[in-house]
């Protein structure tokens, strides 16, 4: 399993401890560290669709309009923090977020 997104994030913290809390082991992946590149963010766009790029972040609110317009997953590349988290995988399961219905998935697998 491998968690991904910013250690300074309350929801990727919040979702690593009950994680671990249920017995799971994931491998976390801070973006500021090591960035997704532009294809794998692609295959998430794909997987999970356009709420992958959080439009609600200070990140976004700080772009100008020409960033603003670029290909979606090259603006993500090139901003990791653009990336909704936390994005969960293992396998073929692949979550986006810390909502109920994501907890559910995660920790009843435990």
């Amino acid at each position: 399993m491998k968690l991904h997104g910013l250690k300074s994030c309350d929801t990727v913290r919040k979702a690593l401890k009950a994680l671990r809390a249920a017995g799971l082991s994931p491998e976390f992946r801070d973006f500021r560290e090591d960035a997704p590149d532009v294809a794998e963010i692609e295959r998430w766009l794909q997987a999970l669709g356009p709420g992958l790029l959080n439009r609600a972040s200070t990140t976004w609110r700080g772009l100008d309009e020409a960033e603003k317009a670029l290909p979606p997953a090259e603006l993500m590349a090139r901003h990791p923090a653009l990336i909704k988290r936390p994005v969960i995988e293992e396998g073929d399961r692949l979550t986006l977020g810390w909502k109920p219905d994501v907890q559910a998935l995660w920790l009843g697998a435990a």
